[in-house]
């Protein structure tokens, strides 16, 4: 199977892929990293943590050959808007205000998809702390529409459907306050979901105020991918006080 037709299957077929051992993590891991080499150039929308996506990668090859119980998104890489933390990563905003900055721990919604297998694979660009209906920042610039270079992706999470779009990335992590994942979804032609306040814990975003008006959402370029990440994000997690117990229809 070559690498143009990994980096354009969706996440749920994906991880059936890698389920049932017709392709290794490594390899879909390595497809997109070749992927982003080849047209984030001009994009502009992506900061890659390679080394780790490797890493990962190889351990989730090592779980399926010695049959563990996989998760539902095993082995899938999955970008991050980069106003939701991943541990170990920088974690700018889009501001020379927290230039630098590298959280000790997962947002909420990063860790649960982790826990179902899925690979932080790059954090995604964004306009300065999210408040804007394009995506550009002086830290690492703007991000470019992938079908038209002439164009915006939208915004906030801008950076995060150029990369879906572009074929970087099967899966992400956006969030939204008036159109952040709607507005970019529709500017590329990407699928995008924003979760109903109380659904997604929105623990580890930022800002966090007012944070009963942020919402983290999916963006895939599938509707089962969109419904497959709900399912993993769903439900309290016991520090925001604002998700319910409560859980999407299967």
């Amino acid at each position: 199977m070559g690498e143009s037709e990994l980096y354009y299957r969706d996440a749920t077929e994906l991880a059936a892929l890698i389920a049932g051992r017709q392709i290794s993590a490594v390899e879909v891991v390595r497809a997109h990293l070749d992927r982003i080499a080849a047209v984030d150039p001009e994009i502009n929308a992506v900061t890659v943590t390679a080394e780790r996506a490797l890493d990962a990668a190889r351990a989730a090859d090592r779980a399926v050959r010695a049959g563990t119980a996989l998760g539902a998104l095993h082995g899938v890489p999955f970008t991050v808007k980069d106003s939701l933390d991943v541990a170990g990563v920088v974690a700018a905003r889009g501001s020379a205000l927290f230039r630098g900055r590298v959280p000790a721990t997962d947002a909420t919604a990063v860790a649960r998809l982790r826990a179902a297998g899925g690979i932080p694979l790059a954090k995604t660009n964004l306009p300065e702390f999210s408040y804007w209906t394009e995506t550009d920042n002086t830290i690492t610039g703007r991000t470019l529409n992938p079908w038209d270079h002439e164009r915006t992706p939208g915004g906030s999470s801008g950076g995060e459907s150029a990369a879906i779009a572009a074929g970087m990335s099967p899966l992400g992590l956006g969030s939204d306050v008036a159109i952040s994942v709607r507005g970019p979804a529709h500017d590329t032609g990407i699928v995008a979901l924003k979760a109903t306040r109380g659904r997604i814990p929105t623990t580890g975003h930022w800002p966090e105020v007012p944070r009963r008006y942020w919402h983290i959402g999916p963006m895939a370029r599938s509707v089962r991918d969109i419904a497959a990440a709900l399912r993993v994000l769903a439900g309290p997690d016991g520090v925001d006080g604002y998700v319910r117990q409560h859980h999407p229809h299967p």
